[in-house]
């Protein structure tokens, strides 16, 4: 029997990535989603993706807060692990309505936690973040540097680190993974998922794809007096194929029976990628001019920030292999197909 597996948030951007690949290994999952920055479209795609194994993929309309309804999903279905990525994830958002941050990323987490204990499905991955690393003195990130957010976001992904070091001190039985993700980039080489933020993008290159396609007159560049090569922000972009493929190897570590107890990873290439950079190959692949304005730097943004990735390619046996051109060339795909991502121009903002 395929082993069966709970995907909460698994209609947004990593998500619906990490559910198809996910599927094309041969597990049955089921989604969760509160579809407040994702869109029921986009499981319907992934289930064409999949082709046969489309048949192997659920959905339940679900928040996780509703402690009820998730308990009913675990008394109908046998789980045996969980990928947690449902949270809001917008930095400046967060910094404006912390409360509605720790609400939903904080409770949804202990809820769907209380849950898995009471159903004894122990095995989860967790979807954390580089922002945890704040603005480290020194690069490449590695897991052991000392952590510390610059934002109410990074201080719930910090916080659901610490609960899920805290439950595995508490019981062994539990074995988590803590994925610390980098920069997604990217889409599905069909074109057919993609990044679909709400409102004003937060990150570059949904950013990029809006200005791209006509959506946006320029994009804003934050900070171009950094010491750096050309004066921008250097960031760890790394493939969204790459970091799905990066959940089936962390489940598939969870699943080997190793000793694992609670481990952080680094998902991201290794290698840094000014904003410029990345703006000239997006442009080069996709024959757009991307206008640029200059602004000044964001405040809590760091000037350098690249994966240390050794610890997940030795233990993971996980390795990104998609280069900076490969990523601007199947994000222009996407954006050149769907230029209102899942939605239509009337729906946009």
């Amino acid at each position: 029997m395929a082993e069966s597996i709970l995907v909460t948030g698994g209609a947004g951007y990593i998500g619906s990535h990490t559910v198809l690949q996910l599927l094309l290994s041969g597990f049955r999952v089921v989604v969760v989603d509160n579809l407040n920055n994702s869109a029921a479209v986009a499981i319907k795609r992934v289930s064409e993706l999949a082709g046969e194994f489309g048949k192997n993929l659920a959905f339940q309309q679900i928040d996780l807060r509703d402690k009820a309804a998730l308990n009913k999903l675990f008394d109908l279905t046998h789980f045996d692990a969980v990928i947690h990525f449902a949270g809001l994830k917008a930095v400046g958002e967060s910094v404006q309505k912390p409360l509605l941050y720790y609400n939903n990323n904080l409770i949804g987490t202990i809820s769907l936690l209380e849950v898995m204990a009471a159903h004894r499905c122990m095995k989860l991955v967790f979807s954390s973040s580089a922002t945890v690393y704040g603005c480290p003195k020194e690069v490449p990130c590695r897991e052991e540097f000392p952590l510390s957010a610059l934002n109410p976001y990074g201080r719930t992904k910090i916080i659901i680190e610490e609960i899920c070091r805290d439950i595995h001190c508490a019981d062994s039985d539990w074995k988590i993974i803590l994925l610390r993700y980098f920069n997604p980039v990217g889409a599905h080489s069909s074109g057919y998922i993609g990044d679909d933020p709400h409102g004003v993008p937060n990150n570059l290159m949904p950013f990029v794809q809006q200005v791209a396609v006509g959506r946006r007159p320029a994009l804003t560049v934050y900070g171009n007096d950094y010491s750096t090569k050309d004066g921008t922000g250097v960031r760890d972009y790394i493939h969204v194929v790459d970091l799905a493929d990066g959940h089936v190897s962390a489940l598939k570590k969870l699943f080997e029976g190793s000793n694992i107890g609670c481990e952080a990873y680094n998902l991201g290439t290794g290698k840094g990628t000014t904003v410029l950079e990345m703006v000239a190959a997006f442009e080069s692949v996709s024959g757009k001019k991307v206008p640029l304005v200059m602004a000044g730097r964001r405040p809590g943004d760091a000037e350098i920030l690249y994966a240390s990735t050794a610890k997940a390619e030795k233990e993971l046996k996980w390795k990104a292999k998609y280069s900076i051109e490969e990523m601007c060339r199947d994000q222009w795909n996407w954006a050149s197909k769907n230029p209102y991502g899942y939605g239509s121009p009337d729906s946009s903002d």
